[in-house]
């Protein structure tokens, strides 16, 4: 695709963010129409813990639903594994979480870079029916926000208040090319999954699980968060079964 300039600014907390820690990398990857701020109190906790963290700006995202318009689905794994280059170059060991379409992204790295030591997909995206329908629309341009589902009445998600319809059609196919592949992912997992879920069904990650060829994996429900839930009542415990999980990785 034709590189095009940023038409608005960076919002502010939706900037990327890295951290220089040890030897053991983590990369946290945001959702689509979200920003970096759903995943910041995941990457400050980890960075606490002395990892090296970075949580990259997916192309298009953390300015304007216009910005985002322009991108295509392979411009967010192009932001993702420049994010995974960066801690390659400073670790020996990298695991991977996201949220959503962050954490379809997660599954995408797993496919390919085999040496990933482990992943963490929370409330991740590889087949909603809804979206399906809109697969061969021409209009409207653009369709209702579907950002800041949060159980949380005092939280707030940054995320754009219009999702662009070329945007749904991208995260489409990303999601096929990434459903067709789980098979190929051998790496522990540790699934994250909202009993509710009003933007993903929570059926994807029971799916994953089935799917996913790893002899590690484990599927932890959340009781108390809605699809956001980086940002909502369980984040705590995202946060301490994630450290848990790394650390029993690194054994």
């Amino acid at each position: 695709m034709e590189e095009r300039a940023l038409q608005y600014p960076v919002l502010k907390e939706g900037e990327p963010f890295c951290f220089e820690g040890s030897q053991v990398g983590i990369l946290v990857i945001h959702g689509f129409t979200g920003s970096t701020q759903s995943m910041r109190p995941l990457g400050e906790a980890y960075a606490e813990k002395g990892y090296t963290v970075c949580g990259p700006r997916l192309k298009g995202h953390g300015t304007h639903y216009e910005d985002m318009e322009q991108t295509t689905y392979q411009d967010w794994i192009a932001s993702v594994e420049e994010g995974y280059a960066w801690l390659k170059e400073r670790c020996d060991t990298i695991f991977v979480t996201g949220l959503s379409m962050g954490g379809t992204l997660t599954l995408y790295l797993a496919e390919k870079y085999p040496d990933i030591k482990g992943i963490i997909p929370i409330n991740a995206a590889v087949d909603i029916p809804n979206m399906e329908e809109m697969s061969n629309a021409e209009e409207p341009r653009f369709l209702d926000a579907i950002g800041s589902d949060i159980k949380n009445p005092g939280v707030n998600e940054l995320s754009y208040e219009r999702t662009p319809l070329k945007s749904v059609k991208e995260i489409l196919k990303l999601m096929d090319q990434v459903k067709s592949g789980l098979h190929r992912i051998t790496c522990p997992a540790f699934i994250f999954v909202s009993e509710i879920d009003h933007v993903v069904p929570p059926l994807n990650s029971q799916l994953i699980l089935e799917q996913i060829s790893s002899e590690e994996k484990t599927l932890q429900y959340m009781a108390d968060s809605y699809h956001v839930a980086t940002l909502d009542n369980d984040q705590g415990m995202i946060i301490e079964k994630t450290l848990a999980f790394v650390e029993k990785q690194l054994l």
